[in-house]
């Protein structure tokens, strides 16, 4: 007889299946086989909380198949994945096979290769029930959040709304970003930039003060007057140099990848979304079929938050760094004091083995799962690599008391920027300088400047806030991103979020009657006890009842208080073709369209265009009008479609690239909006 492996994913088993051999029969369980029903609440409040589970719909097939199986072999190992949820997963494959919670059943693959999946067999371990109740008491706790606040918001605002235990919170801090907007006065000004030049090199300077006794007095400018009374004076054709001052600058390496900062750099880097960057991650974790090695796992597991590095993968790291780059490279690592929040039960997200480096499986991987692969590899070997070293030099320039500043900088050593750099590491060096040396004005100018609103969230910024606010978990985020844009909550403009009235409108009311639902701090002390359920120091019918208790106090009172709340449709200068009414604007299934407001005497509905004001560049006809996909994302495309099928995710121009001749579409930077071709085989690019 075989020994039973069940595993979450087909693409897992298929890889665990070749490296076990023939007395092993490795299956998937496809997720979760039992769960809350979708139709009832599911929760026997009158019974201390009690969850009534069922089998999924839709499984039975499989469990029968499980069940058979499992009858057949000689013993049966549980394998999903290494975090809570696949916990809960195996606990509840238990009590449908029938098996002996004592038992040692319970295998963990923190990497899918097969020294590690052989080793793990033979140590199996009994089902880890606090991590279950942990699983359980955020299912609950979701369950009794969604099923009981959102029929209070069917009811006073609009059918088809929810709200959640973490969405809710994350609605409040894309709202509040957006008042923040709203509210933001900016504030003006000035300053005196100088362009100079020594030596036929040119280089940037800016105005700081009046030296009085021997020390720099800072000048700020406030208005064009203040400025313009300095700019006279000190608008000449040449300065000398007041002073120099050289240092020396060390620049840490970043610490291996965890979930959300894997996120945040998919999002940064390789313009991935959430969702995006967590499937292909999957994937090479799962397994990847390699020439020579077949299937094999080619990272870590890719949902923790600890950075710790196994003692052999960091040696390991240490043997390649000292072969490939030299004794000098190696940098030994982060000694920096670890986070008491973090949890140590799995490693950093890394390779499972530092010397398959991206080039060499390049062509086995798809062109996405290189890319993360290719990230992933050079975040870990670049944090075990050595600091990079700059020399910066600052010149001081004078003319009477009057002193510039400009300042250089120059690699000494790349260390682990040899590796992770991306290009972004440029010298931006100063000509030879020495006290007295005279340099030349080529220009100079009063620059007016206004402080800027905080900026929208994008996915990368959300979710490091989200972390540093201890909210929620890493393996969440990407989901909770998808409900606010599902729900029209918000909507992603420039790959950023913008709350919409109806999202604004349900923070509202939120905010009001359930005040500790979207509380920041109360969400995350609530994270902080569903860890200590996992680490079996509180009962976690403790939390679920303590919080119901509060959400209930909210709730009673909402429903006596709370009024009907009308969502006021915005009215448009487009006349309705069939009775003269001016047509509003409705969200519908896939976005917004225009409707007339006679409804139900007068049906009349067409796909809202707003222009941009520019001509098609493809046909010359259509206008260019702004549309959003099915998730809400805004794209460009011509009014005339289908007949000419121009389109374009980012706001296209009247110029043209002089390289290739197609469109030039606005693109926004950290460094502010550059024009970039719209053809992605041109690089052409401006600011």
């Amino acid at each position: 007889m075989k020994n039973l492996v069940i595993v979450e994913s087909p693409t897992k088993a298929k890889t665990i299946k070749k490296m076990l051999g023939r007395n092993y029969k490795v299956v998937a369980s496809v997720g979760h086989v039992r769960d809350l029903p979708k139709s009832t609440f599911g929760i026997d409040i009158e019974n201390d909380f009690e969850p009534k589970y069922i089998n999924i719909w839709g499984k039975g097939p499989l469990i029968k198949d499980l069940k058979k199986e499992a009858k057949k072999a000689d013993a049966v190992y549980l394998a999903t994945d290494p975090d809570r949820e696949g916990e809960a997963i195996s606990w509840h494959l238990a009590y449908i096979l029938g098996l002996d919670l004592k038992d040692k059943n319970r295998v963990e693959f923190n990497e899918i290769t097969k020294d590690t999946v052989q080793a793990q067999m033979k140590n199996p371990r009994t089902i880890d029930e606090d991590l279950v109740d942990a699983q359980q008491a955020r299912r609950v706790l979701d369950r009794i959040v969604g099923y009981k606040i959102s029929p209070l918001l069917w009811k006073k605002v609009k059918n088809g709304l929810s709200a959640g235990r973490v969405q809710s919170v994350v609605l409040k801090l894309v709202c509040d970003r957006e008042k923040e907007i709203e509210e933001f006065e900016p504030e003006e000004s000035w300053t005196i930039e100088a362009e100079l030049k020594k030596s036929r090199k040119k280089f940037p300077s800016s105005y700081q003060g009046i030296l009085k006794d021997g020390k720099l007095v800072k000048k700020e400018f406030a208005t064009e007057e203040e400025v313009q009374e300095i700019f006279d004076q000190v608008n000449v054709k040449n300065l000398s140099v007041h002073d120099l001052k050289e240092s020396q600058k060390s620049r840490y390496s970043y610490k291996p990848f965890t979930t959300s900062t894997l996120q945040q750099e998919g999002s940064r880097r390789l313009n991935f979304n959430t969702k995006k960057t967590m499937r292909v991650a999957q994937s090479l974790y799962e397994g990847v079929d390699i020439p020579g090695e077949k299937m094999v796992g080619l990272i870590t597991y890719m949902r923790t938050d600890s950075t710790r590095i196994s003692d052999q993968a960091r040696s390991a790291a240490k043997d390649y760094i000292l072969k490939e780059y030299g004794k000098e490279y190696y940098g030994g690592g982060h000694k920096g004091k670890k986070d008491s929040r973090i949890q140590d039960a799995h490693e950093c997200i890394r390779p499972t083995d530092v010397t398959r480096t991206p080039l060499k499986i390049k062509d086995s991987l798809t062109r996405d799962q290189y890319r993360l692969y290719d990230l992933i590899w050079r975040r870990f070997v670049s944090s075990q690599m050595a600091q990079a070293k700059f020399k910066a030099l600052t010149a001081f320039f004078a003319t009477g008391d009057h002193i510039f500043k400009s300042t250089g900088n120059q690699m000494v050593f790349e260390g682990f920027l040899r590796v992770y750099s991306y290009g972004k590491n440029k010298d931006e060096l100063l000509p030879k300088l020495k006290k007295g040396d005279q340099v030349d004005v080529v220009s100079m100018n009063k620059e007016q400047h206004f402080t800027q609103p905080p900026a929208r969230y994008n996915e990368a910024s959300l979710i490091k806030t989200l972390e540093e606010l201890q909210i929620g978990r890493p393996s969440t985020y990407a989901s909770m991103v998808s409900t606010l844009l599902s729900r029209y909550y918000a909507v992603m403009d420039q790959k950023r979020l913008v709350p919409t009235e109806l999202g604004m409108t349900v923070n509202d009311l939120l905010s009001q009657y359930f005040p500790d639902l979207v509380n920041v701090d109360f969400t995350a002390g609530m994270e902080r006890s569903l860890d200590e359920i996992a680490e079996g120091k509180l009962p976690w019918k403790n939390l679920v009842r303590s919080t119901y208790d509060v959400l209930k106090k909210d709730l009673d009172k909402a429903e006596e208080e709370v009024q009907k709340v009308k969502i006021r449709d915005e009215e448009t200068d487009v006349v309705c073709d069939k009775c003269g009414r001016k047509m509003v604007i409705k969200m519908g299934r896939f976005g917004r369209f225009l409707a007339c407001p006679g409804f139900p005497d007068c049906r009349n509905a067409k796909p809202l265009e707003e222009k941009i004001g520019l001509k098609c560049p493809k046909c010359g006809k259509g206008d260019v009008v702004v549309r959003r996909s099915k998730k809400g994302r805004v794209f460009y495309g011509c009014s005339l479609y289908p007949s000419c099928d121009f389109v374009s995710w980012y706001e296209p121009t009247e110029k043209k690239c002089p390289k290739c001749g197609d469109v030039l579409t606005k693109r926004e930077t950290k460094r502010g909006v550059r024009l970039q071709c719209n053809n992605r085989e041109c690089s052409y690019m401006e600011k």
